[in-house]
């Protein structure tokens, strides 16, 4: 597959290592995770206790928290679950659809953080929880053949479960052996993932009324 054939994926890819290879490369870890990460407790727009440097803006940053890691291996698992998944959801729903939901995801991971304590001030950085958005929209795109339901649950969402849950360990993985065992986005995986699930058939049945 070309870069023609999946741009939505491969732009939000290649973005998304260039300002994380320069931020590992020229910012001090601390500061460019406070900066541009996602802090629960600011929001709505709370400042941050004794720090005088500059933030993103607490609405973007759920945003630009996509584009910092917490170091290489991080960067790499997450570009390649977002190509590998994002490509294939894009081909289904078309880079706008794929964009949209990407985004979504991200704000979604963002709240689903935010729910699981809204008073934490430990910035959230990383693309995880918006790829957890592709990962399900992936699964339940092509996981039905792939599948057998179990009991009410049909294929296409146990498929979709199996590959969240295994998405979600690999990370924890990382997060042990790689980020000094810095706390894994359990409520952002969460909530990328169910943004996924819920909008990945309407997004299709949109795709193909709209042609």
């Amino acid at each position: 597959m070309h870069f023609r054939d999946a741009p939505a994926t491969y732009g939000i890819a290649i973005l998304t290592v260039a300002v994380s290879v320069c931020a590992i490369l020229f910012v001090a870890p601390d500061v460019a995770a406070v900066t541009g990460g996602f802090i629960p407790g600011r929001v709505p727009d709370v400042p941050i206790a004794n720090y005088a440097g500059w933030l993103v803006p607490v609405w973007l940053t759920p945003l630009s928290a996509t584009l910092l890691h917490g170091g290489w291996m991080h960067l790499f698992f997450n570009i390649v679950m977002l190509v590998y998944c994002g490509r294939e959801a894009e081909r289904a729903l078309g880079s706008v659809s794929v964009a949209a939901l990407y985004v979504i995801g991200a704000y979604a991971a963002a709240a689903g953080q935010w729910a699981q304590n809204p008073a934490v001030v430990m910035p959230m950085i990383g693309a995880s929880g918006a790829i957890s958005a592709l990962v399900a929209a992936y699964a339940m795109l092509y996981g039905r053949s792939r599948t057998q339901g179990v009991g009410p649950l049909p294929a296409g969402l146990v498929h979709a479960l199996w590959l969240g849950l295994a998405w979600t360990g690999i990370n924890l993985l990382i997060g042990v052996t790689t980020m000094m065992g810095q706390p894994v986005a359990i409520g952002a995986h969460i909530g990328g993932f169910i943004v996924g699930l819920v909008l990945a058939r309407p997004l299709l049945l949109w795709r193909y009324r709209k042609a």
